[in-house]
């Protein structure tokens, strides 16, 4: 399948960055929680523009640890924006956070959104969900940035039917993200 993006991109948990080392990357979305380190791997990409965002991957407030804020999500967008700057079919997109799943994906889906505006929405999740199979957008950050691109909510259907799509693969995975504080996508993608 050709790629739906004007850039290439990828998207990965922490353990599996020197897997990407070598392929030219040219911008990296690292996403940590706030304690963790900075990964040793990144000494190995080669000159790279590089935004650190450091919130837990949590969808309600939850006592101890930092939820994803408006703030964030406006500079995963703007780091977007400047990454559509460069020459067109240049610039190389790595999204990461700490296993690639959840708000990896959730900033991908916002970054492609804003890329290519004309798209539905639901093309572009179907996009995330193909380059990483186990794509699980955190909500919270998918309903600010559906409201900073102002979808109208067509960026927040879209994860609800991705959820939907996982729990028909995968229907053990319903208690263990409920147990994880995300009961709200995983009632939106039973829906």
């Amino acid at each position: 399948m050709d790629r739906l993006a004007p850039f290439d991109i990828s998207i990965c948990g922490i353990s599996e960055l020197p897997l990407h080392s070598d392929l030219g990357i040219s911008h990296v979305l690292s996403i940590l929680d706030p304690q963790w380190p900075v990964p040793d791997a990144f000494g190995s990409f080669g000159e790279h523009a590089r935004l650190e965002l450091r919130f837990h991957d949590i969808i309600e407030e939850t006592p101890g640890m930092v939820l994803p804020r408006r703030e964030h999500v406006e500079q995963v967008l703007a780091f977007g924006r400047d990454m559509m700057a460069e020459p067109s079919g240049q610039a190389n997109l790595l999204v990461h956070c700490h296993a690639g799943i959840s708000r990896s994906t959730a900033s991908m889906l916002l970054i492609l959104a804003q890329a290519i505006p004309e798209m539905k929405a639901q093309t572009l999740a179907e996009e995330v969900l193909r380059i990483r199979e186990k794509a699980w957008p955190n909500l919270r950050l998918i309903e600010m940035g559906d409201a900073l691109l102002g979808r109208g909510g067509a960026i927040v259907s879209a994860a609800h039917r991705l959820y939907g799509t996982q729990l028909e693969r995968k229907p053990e995975i319903g208690p263990i993200m409920s147990a994880a504080g995300r009961a709200r996508e995983v009632a939106a993608g039973r829906r």
